[in-house]
């Protein structure tokens, strides 16, 4: 570590010299690289994070270059899935982090191995089934998490220390329906609130990752940046009467295998991802060649995509595949199996 690149972060009272050292040698996860998963990590790296795991099941797309500010044109023009692109800019920033990327849909079967080897998982991702996920696993392996969310021009942010803190569940018992919450592809959302977040969960993030869990704000974090509002709900007393079924009754309901495919309708973007049972490597040359008859093909070594009618499938080496053009699960499976396989 070189104390010259850190040092007005060192003057800072409440970091200094030994808080730099436990920076530069501690490691985290960042699920999700999108908007909020992509600012995380440049901070994190331009504050001298030792290494960090990035884990993100898609691609870069045209609409994600208004929010997400790892990425630009050339990424987009070369196809890059997120995770590869957002450690490529890591290592422009910083070259002494260690960064993994993991081109991967987290999941009740790998969760757990992805949060091996981290002392801090942040919340990068859009949706409440995968932060339930990250909930139960963090609780049972006593990993400290930061939650957040932004949509619109409202952001939301908390975080976990298990067994000291309440944890998701035990603020919101019961996952909201699909559909039943605003999202990005329905509401919109502002860079300056995703700014926001990430800084809230950045900040609690350092104060976890130095020692000083004191400091932490222990509270739900709600703020409205254009409508100039903001709440803060303390979450102490949500703690001790029994009831939450994962950090009081440990009960891991989402950590539970299931048979089959994992099929994921991604709310608001007309589209399906499906994620096979078991790891399953595809020659991506060779299924282009097997289905450059039956429509428009292209690939590199990080993903395929397949254009048939109305349809489009983004095939990735482990054989998930997002099928976009429908929410409906079944035509997604028919699409699958037909053009990559049962």
């Amino acid at each position: 570590m070189n104390p010259e690149r850190y040092s007005r972060q060192i003057l800072f009272s409440g970091i200094g010299l030994a808080g730099q050292q436990k920076i530069a040698t501690s490691r985290v996860l960042i699920i999700g690289c999108g908007a909020l998963g992509a600012m995380q990590a440049e901070m994190l790296a331009r504050a001298g994070i030792g290494g960090m795991r990035l884990v993100d099941r898609d691609f870069i797309e045209e609409s994600n270059l208004q929010r997400q500010i790892m990425f630009d044109e050339r990424d987009l023009a070369e196809r890059l899935p997120k995770a590869v692109a957002a450690a490529a800019r890591v290592g422009r920033i910083n070259s002494e982090v260690e960064v993994e990327s993991v081109i991967k849909d987290v999941n009740y079967s790998n969760i757990i191995e992805l949060i091996n080897n981290v002392d801090l998982i942040l919340d990068g991702t859009d949706n409440f089934e995968t932060r339930y996920l990250i909930n139960d696993a963090a609780v049972k392996e006593r990993k400290p998490w930061v939650y957040g969310a932004a949509v619109g021009s409202y952001g939301v942010q908390m975080t976990i220390q298990p067994y000291d803190t309440p944890c998701l569940r035990c603020v919101f018992p019961e996952q909201p329906a699909p559909g039943s919450s605003p999202t990005c592809d329905t509401a919109g959302v502002i860079l300056p609130v995703v700014a926001t977040v990430a800084a809230y969960q950045v900040s609690e993030a350092l104060k976890v990752l130095t020692g000083q869990i004191g400091l932490l704000h222990r509270s739900l974090l709600q703020f409205d940046l254009w409508e100039n509002r903001t709440t803060s709900m303390k979450l102490d007393d949500l703690r001790g009467d029994g009831n939450c079924r994962t950090c009081e009754q440990n009960k891991f309901d989402h950590l539970a295998a299931r048979a089959g495919q994992l099929v994921i309708v991604l709310c608001g973007r007309a589209a399906v991802q499906i994620t096979p049972a078991s790891d399953r490597q595809i020659d991506l040359a060779k299924l282009a060649e097997q289905l450059r008859e039956a429509g428009e093909v292209s690939y590199n070594r990080y993903l395929l995509k397949f254009k048939a009618g109305v349809h489009e499938l983004t095939v990735f080496p482990d054989g998930r595949s997002i099928i976009k053009g429908t929410d409906d699960p079944n035509l997604a499976r028919s699409l699958y199996a037909r053009y990559v396989g049962a």
